[in-house]
């Protein structure tokens, strides 16, 4: 099971591609406060319910100057059908690999109906300007996630 981050900790960089097959960067957004949401499949209720409390909010997160970015380990042509279906605005983007997921410790063993199995822990890191992380949230739920980072950010 990969470590979970801590405040403080160093965000791990990444490059991967968007809905689109545009490779997007962690550092494209240092100077600036990045939310990295990670969630286990484009196109599910959870899944849809939470990007589109993100979506819905952007607006007011981009204001308080946070940028958000939603991870899961779809396939950009899924993303694609998921961000045009749903009128999604926040930037998704493909971890195939779960390389990604595992370096921000969104990835490892889960438990449903007694069963253990590895899975995308539902997590979110939100990433100040240095690049090092301000919050490490794990086992989130999609809905009300949203509106609880909104109060805990103070926005």
């Amino acid at each position: 099971m990969s470590e979970r981050l801590q405040p403080g900790d160093v965000a791990p960089a990444f490059t991967l591609p968007d809905a689109d097959g545009t490779e997007v960067s962690l550092s494209d957004h240092k100077g600036r406060k990045v939310i990295v949401y990670f969630y286990p499949a484009a196109l599910t209720p959870g899944c849809t319910k939470q990007a589109c409390d993100f979506t819905d909010n952007l607006e007011l997160l981009a204001g308080a100057g946070y940028e958000v970015i939603g991870i899961s380990p779809d396939k950009p042509e899924k993303l694609a059908k998921f961000r045009d279906k749903e009128s999604l605005k926040v930037t998704l983007l493909a971890d195939q690999d779960k390389q990604v997921l595992e370096s921000y410790g969104a990835f490892g063993e889960k438990k449903n109906y007694g069963k253990t199995y590895m899975g995308v822990i539902r997590s979110t890191i939100v990433v100040d300007e240095e690049g090092k992380v301000e919050r490490a949230l794990y086992n989130v739920r999609a809905t009300g996630h949203v509106a609880k980072i909104i109060k805990d950010l103070g926005i």
